[in-house]
Order: C-alpha cells, then sequence, then structure tokens
C-alpha cells in the first residue's frame, strides 16, 4: 500500500514512517507544507493520503485544503486527516467532498497502534474511519435534524458506530447483540435514509455520509 504523508513536526513525521513501513506500507513521500502536499498527492495518487490539518506556511487548514484539492483533481483519493482537537467545520467540509475513502481522527489516537493501522486501511479500501469524539459531537448536533429523527435510538447507535468504521461483528460485540440484530438495524436504516440502490458496502459509506452531512 502506498501512502502520501502531510506532518511538519518531525517527530512525528518519524514515528508515522516508522509505524506505517512496519505494517508493511511504503511512504512514497512525507511533504511538510499544503503546496507540497497538494503536488505530491497529485503526483503519486496514492492508495491513501495520511494527512494534518495544519500545515506550513499559515498553520490554519493548509492540509485540509490540499486534501480536498487533490481529491477534486483525482476523484476516490482516499484521505485520512489527522487533526490535534475536534474542529467540525473541517471534520464536514472534508466529508462534503466525497462518496467514501475518508476518515477524520484525533491525532492522540495514533497512541493506539492498531486501531490506527486499521483505520489507515478502512479508508484505503473505499470506506469511513471517524473519531468517536467527532462522532460524539455531531451526532449531538445532529439531534433535530428530521431525516435522522426517523431513526430509532438504537439505530442512531449503530450509525454512529458505522461512522466509526466498525463491521457488524464489532458494533454487535459493543452493544452486545447478535450479528443478525445489527444487519437488521442496518437495514432499517438504509430504508429510513432513503438508500435503496446500492452495494451494501456503498450503502454504509453513504450512510455515514449523509449521517455526517445532514
Amino acid at each position: 500500500m502506498r501512502v502520501v504523508l502531510g506532518e511538519d513536526l518531525t517527530l512525528l513525521k518519524d514515528g508515522l514512517i516508522r509505524l506505517l513501513t512496519a505494517y508493511g506500507m511504503e511512504v512514497v513521500e512525507a511533504a511538510e507544507s499544503g503546496p507540497e502536499l497538494l503536488e505530491a498527492l497529485v503526483r503519486h495518487r496514492p492508495d491513501v493520503a495520511v494527512v494534518d490539518v495544519r500545515l506550513p506556511p499559515t498553520f490554519t487548514d493548509e492540509g485540509l485544503r490540499a486534501a480536498i484539492e487533490a481529491r477534486r483533481r483525482v476523484p476516490g483519493l482516499p484521505v485520512l486527516v489527522l487533526s490535534q482537537h475536534v474542529e467540525q467545520l473541517y471534520a464536514r467540509e472534508l466529508m462534503a467532498r466525497g462518496t467514501g475513502g475518508l476518515g477524520y481522527l484525533l491525532k492522540e489516537r495514533v497512541s493506539d497502534v492498531t486501531g490506527f493501522v486499521e483505520a489507515v486501511r478502512a479508508v484505503a479500501a473505499g470506506g469511513t474511519a471517524i473519531d468517536p469524539e467527532v462522532v460524539s459531537q455531531l451526532l449531538a448536533r445532529h439531534a433535530r435534524d428530521e431525516t435522522l429523527a426517523r431513526l430509532t435510538p438504537r439505530e442512531r447507535e449503530v450509525l454512529a458506530l458505522m461512522a466509526e468504521g466498525r463491521t457488524n461483528a464489532g458494533i454487535a460485540a459493543r452493544l452486545v447483540v447478535t450479528e443478525k440484530a445489527v444487519s437488521k438495524h442496518i437495514n432499517n436504516i438504509f430504508l429510513k435514509l432513503g438508500l435503496y440502490q446500492a452495494e451494501d458496502d456503498n450503502r454504509r459509506v453513504l450512510a455515514v455520509l449523509k449521517y455526517l452531512n445532514a
């Protein structure tokens, strides 16, 4: 798996390179600024990009802007964004620009090596990986949305766990229910959100994006 990394902090950058390499991934380039990142993403067209939101020269949202522009030029380019804090505007803006292959994690999650690597792989495969804290805050913001209001409390729980990138088995274990029960909830979610004609994997992504962008 080929990875382009966007990170300017030397210690974190070197640590991520070593970590990703140890799990069989190839970091083809590590960019340290927004313009460098955009050029690298378009040139390499990696299997996944791991990108810090804030990069030089202004340390505001250059990483995010580079990722969004790269996805415009290379549709479907998988991007996993890392952020120091939950910034809902950045999360919503990223999620509004595509149909899958997207992730948004807090940097502190990198310390959970297994979870972080799974998130990178999930995004590379076209799925989603949204930090639980981001999901929690967005869920609170969406509480009055008419579409989501159709969902039962349990269905909202399932959708939130889907947004974190969990499989049916993972959701079942978290909620202490059977996988059959989870499948039933997910089918109800698809119906209530009006997602009819698509493969289940695609509908999972569409449901999560609809939830995040409602």
